[in-house]
């Protein structure tokens, strides 16, 4: 089916963009987390909690992603290559990127501009934070939306759920 080969180039693809992107997200969140617990100069508990909870879902998206494409490659009959368990990630993860993109967009007030807003210490390093995660909610959002059709068509074929990604 042709449906197969688009899976086995384009989920590498999607992954390595979401790992690529998690990386920079867990650098910048890394660093301002560092610096609010050096400084103590962030603008409020949501600034900062949201900043500690965007580490996380970095560290959660890469170590998994990881994992994820290295079954996709190495064993396609394993647990974690089929259908079931990567809409189960993928929703996790998605809810978990969900949640701090919205909880640091609230926090900065929709975005900040940097020539008008000196309350916020690190005003270029928030506006990236917020901008990476949400192109990472993106990112998930398709894959998520591609493992759903993919799941449609295994149930359709009699797979289930518990099928492979890839036939």
């Amino acid at each position: 089916m042709a449906f197969d080969a688009h899976m086995r180039r384009g989920h590498p693809i999607v992954f390595s963009l979401i790992i690529l992107f998690s990386i920079i997200e867990l650098a910048i969140s890394a660093w301002l987390t560092s610096r609010f617990n050096a400084h103590n100069n962030y603008f409020s508990l949501t600034e900062r909690d949201s900043t500690r909870f965007l580490l996380f879902t970095s560290i959660w998206t890469i170590v998994l992603s990881g994992a994820y494409m290295f079954f996709f490659f190495s064993l396609s009959g394993h647990v974690l290559s089929s259908v079931a368990s990567h809409i189960l990630f993928l929703f996790l993860t998605w809810v978990f990127w969900t949640a701090g993109a919205a909880s640091i967009t609230s926090a900065l007030g929709g975005g900040l501009n940097c020539n008008t807003e000196f309350v916020f210490v690190y005003c270029g390093q928030l506006n990236a934070l917020e901008g990476f995660a949400w192109v990472i909610w993106i990112l998930v959002t398709f894959a998520i939306l591609v493992v759903l059709i993919r799941g449609i068509f295994a149930a359709r074929r009699g797979d289930g759920m518990r099928g492979p990604l890839i036939v």
